[in-house]
C-alpha cells in the first residue's frame, strides 16, 4: 500500500470516528489537506468544546480527445475528500470514478469540482458508493460545481444517490455551460435516507440548484429547497412510500431536437408506481428535463437502466456502463 493510500485510510478511519463518537472522545489525524479551526475551547458551562475538523476539498479535470478519437485527461488535481480510481476507455466514453475514501460528507465541508471536456472528448463521470450526509449539529456542509463542455464534447454525470442522515443540511450549487454542439445527460439521484436503520425523510435542509446555459444562452434555472418532511408530502403525493426515491436528469444534443419514438417511450415510464414527467426546455439546443420518483431504490436503478436503453438510439455515448468498475 503507498503513501497516498495509507493517508487516505486513516482518514477514512478519523471521519467514521468522528461520525460515530460523541466531541468528547473525538479523535483527530491531520495534515496539510484538513483545515483544523481553533484551538479546544470551553462553552458558558465550562464544558470541553472541540475543535472542528473540516475539508476544504477540490476536484479539477479537464478532458481532451487524441487524434485517435480516444479521451485521456490532459489535467487532473484533488484534494480529500476527493480521490480518482484510475479511469479507463471502454470504446465510448472515458470513465472517471470519483471516490470519497472518507466516512462521507460532515459539517462544514466545502466541496469544489470544475469540470471541462474539450472538443471530440467523451466523458462519463460516476461514484461506486452513495454518497452520504451525516447528522449535524450545527452549520452545514456545501458543494459547487462548474461544468463546461465544447462544441462536439460529451458529459456524464451519473453518480450514485445522495443520502442524508437525520438532522444533515446540505446545499449543491451546480452551473453547466455548453457550446452550441455539445452533448450532456446529467442526473441527480435522491435517496429518502438511511432506510435500513428505519431512518427516512429526516433531514433538515437540502438545497440543490441547477443553472444551464448552451451557446450562450440560459435554458434552465431550477432550485430544490425543503426538509425532509417537506419532500416526503411531495412523494406521497405521488402514491410513493418511505422508500420513495428521486431523479433528476437533463439531457441536451441537437439529435434531440425532434421528438421521435424516444420521446413517447420516455413519458410511456410513468405507471406502475413510477411517476415521471418529461419537459422540452427552451431554445433550439435540443434540452430535455425528466424528474422520477420510483417507489424504492430497486425501481429507480430500473427506470434508469430503461432511460439509457430508449436513447441510446439517439445518443450513442449512453451505451457506457456507469457502474462497471
Amino acid at each position: 500500500m503507498g503513501g497516498a493510500e495509507i493517508f487516505n485510510a486513516k482518514i477514512a478511519k478519523t471521519r467514521m470516528q468522528r461520525s460515530q463518537s460523541k466531541p468528547s472522545e473525538l479523535r483527530v489525524l491531520c495534515d496539510l489537506r484538513v483545515k483544523i479551526s481553533k484551538p479546544n475551547t470551553k462553552d458558558q458551562e465550562g464544558k470541553l468544546v472541540p475543535n472542528k475538523v473540516e475539508f476544504s476539498g477540490h476536484l479539477s479535470l479537464r478532458a481532451e480527445a487524441r487524434d485517435d478519437g480516444q479521451t485521456f485527461l490532459a489535467q487532473q488535481s484533488f484534494k480529500a475528500p476527493f480521490h480518482l480510481s484510475k479511469p479507463y476507455w471502454d470504446g465510448h466514453a472515458l470513465i472517471v470514478q470519483v471516490v470519497n475514501p472518507t466516512a462521507g460528507v460532515l459539517t462544514g465541508d466545502r466541496l469544489v469540482s470544475e469540470i471541462v471536456v474539450g472538443s471530440g472528448a467523451a466523458v462519463l463521470v460516476t461514484s461506486p458508493s452513495a454518497t452520504r450526509i451525516f447528522t449535524m449539529a450545527e452549520g452545514e456542509a456545501t458543494s459547487r460545481q462548474q461544468l463546461t463542455v465544447a462544441s462536439g464534447g460529451w458529459l456524464e454525470i451519473m453518480p450514485e444517490p445522495l443520502v442524508l442522515h437525520k438532522g444533515s443540511r446540505f446545499r449543491q450549487q451546480t452551473e453547466i455551460t455548453l457550446a452550441t454542439g455539445a452533448e450532456l445527460f446529467f442526473a441527480d439521484l435522491l435517496m429518502p435516507g438511511r432506510i435500513a436503520r428505519g431512518e427516512t425523510w429526516a433531514w433538515e435542509k437540502l438545497c440543490l440548484e441547477l443553472t444551464l446555459r448552451v451557446g450562450g444562452e440560459l435554458i434552465l434555472r431550477e432550485r430544490l429547497d425543503q426538509s425532509g418532511p417537506e419532500l416526503k408530502a411531495l412523494a406521497e403525493l405521488a402514491g410513493a412510500g418511505e422508500g420513495a426515491c428521486f431523479a433528476n436528469l437533463v439531457f441536451v444534443s441537437s439529435r434531440l431536437g425532434v421528438a421521435t419514438g424516444w420521446r413517447e417511450a420516455l413519458v410511456g415510464l410513468h405507471g406502475e408506481g413510477v411517476w415521471a414527467g418529461l419537459s422540452q426546455l427552451r431554445g433550439k439546443a435540443g434540452g430535455w428535463s425528466l424528474k422520477l420518483i420510483a417507489p424504492d431504490n430497486v425501481a429507480l436503478r430500473k427506470t434508469l437502466k430503461r432511460v439509457r436503453q430508449i436513447l441510446v438510439g439517439v445518443l450513442p455515448r449512453l451505451a457506457s456502463d456507469p457502474r462497471k468498475l
